[in-house]
């Protein structure tokens, strides 16, 4: 199974580093030294890892045969791509490779269905479920723990306690209301 675990980003200096966008917990893991990875786009690659550095809090890889500013800036917005054994884990117990969290159903806590996960955002501040309900409607469920309160793997189910409005319209609470104000 292929895993995107970063995006190449800008040239850095002269000597074919590049800036890397890492888009996985464990980059010590897939983006260590004589790592071989795909590319989207398939031409760009494979790409092997010969060094890495953190430099002002970002990850600055330099790649096998990449030696000048021009080859580094030619990588720009590439994916890199790392092959993983579907029986893989994660080390935390608390964590999921999407593969694992893609079709589980979502349940709320008294087992009522509300959809199963068609697709995983991963936004700056937290990801999100995006969960098909039966009608073909879509929600979004933030994935935190005051929301997502148990992923079972093995009876495939997410449950869910959400706040009110998160599922229903109807149960929304107004918080304020600038009328309150006047």
């Amino acid at each position: 199974m292929q895993l995107v675990v970063a995006r190449i980003g800008r040239a850095h200096g002269i000597k074919g580093e590049v800036t890397v966008e890492v888009r996985t917990d464990e980059p010590e893991l897939r983006l260590g030294p004589g790592a071989v990875l795909a590319t989207d786009p398939a031409a760009a690659g494979p790409l092997t890892i010969e060094s890495g550095r953190v430099h002002s809090g970002r990850l600055l890889l330099r790649f096998e045969g990449v030696r000048d500013r021009n080859a580094a800036e030619a990588l720009r917005n590439t994916l890199l791509i790392a092959e993983v054994d579907p029986e893989e884990l994660p080390e935390d117990p608390d964590e999921y490779y999407d593969h694992q969290l893609m079709d589980l159903d979502v349940v709320l806590a008294d087992g009522t269905e509300i959809g199963r996960i068609t697709e995983i955002s991963h936004l700056p501040s937290q990801d999100l479920f995006i969960v098909e309900r039966p009608d073909g409607s879509e929600v979004m469920i933030p994935f935190v723990e005051e929301i997502v309160t148990e992923i079972d793997l093995a009876e495939q189910k997410a449950v869910i306690d959400p706040p009110p409005g998160l599922i229903d319209d109807s149960e929304a609470e107004i918080a304020s209301s600038r009328e309150d104000e006047s």
